[in-house]
C-alpha cells in the first residue's frame, strides 16, 4: 500500500466505497466531532459523566491538528462522509473511533488492518494500544492479548494490548 498518496479502497460487502487516507487539518472539525460523539454516545456506558466530559475537553480540533504533527492520523470515509478514524506512532495505535452509526460494518477492524500492514511493512513485529473499557473487546476480537492494566489520568482504566504482526 502505498501511504499517504491517495484513498484505499476495501473491496467486498458492505463497505465497497469505504476509503481510508491521511488526515488532513481541515477534518480536525468533523474528526473531534465523531470523537465527542462516539465518547458521549458509546464510552459513556462504561465510565462516568465526568471522566466523558473531560476526554471531550481533551478532543478538540485544534488537538487533532496538534496530534497530526507527531502521529500518523487517518480518516475513513464512504461517498465522502468521515466514518472513523486511526492514529500511530510507530507500533502504537491511538484514538481509535467509528461512527455509531456504523458499528458492525467492519470499519474500525479495517483501520486497524491499514495501521498495522503499514507498522508491518516498516518492520515492526508488534502492534499495541491502550484499550478503554469500551474497546477492549474489540480489540480481542482482532487478536490482541491483554499485557497489563493501568490508570491514566485522562479515562480512569486502561488495558495494555499487544497483537504480533506476521
Amino acid at each position: 500500500m502505498a501511504m499517504g498518496t491517495s484513498s484505499e479502497r476495501q473491496g467486498g460487502g458492505n463497505a465497497t466505497d469505504l476509503g481510508v487516507r491521511p488526515f488532513r487539518d481541515l477534518d480536525a472539525v468533523n474528526v473531534a466531532g465523531l470523537v465527542q460523539r462516539c465518547l458521549r454516545e458509546v464510552n459513556s456506558h462504561d465510565y462516568a459523566a465526568d471522566i466523558i466530559d473531560g476526554m471531550c475537553r481533551h478532543f478538540t480540533p485544534d488537538r487533532f491538528i496538534e496530534l497530526s504533527q507527531s502521529r500518523s492520523v487517518y480518516v475513513a470515509e464512504i461517498a465522502d462522509q468521515l466514518v472513523g478514524t486511526v492514529s500511530r506512532d510507530g507500533n502504537k495505535v491511538y484514538t481509535m473511533f467509528v461512527d455509531p452509526d456504523q458499528h458492525g460494518r467492519g470499519i474500525g477492524r479495517y483501520l486497524m488492518l491499514h495501521i498495522e500492514t503499514h507498522a508491518a511493512d516498516e518492520g515492526y513485529d508488534f502492534m499495541e494500544t491502550g484499550a478503554s473499557i469500551t474497546g477492549h473487546r474489540f480489540y480481542h476480537r482482532l487478536g490482541y492479548v491483554d499485557v497489563r492494566e493501568t490508570e491514566t489520568e485522562l479515562s480512569g482504566l486502561n488495558y495494555i494490548m499487544r497483537k504480533t504482526l506476521h
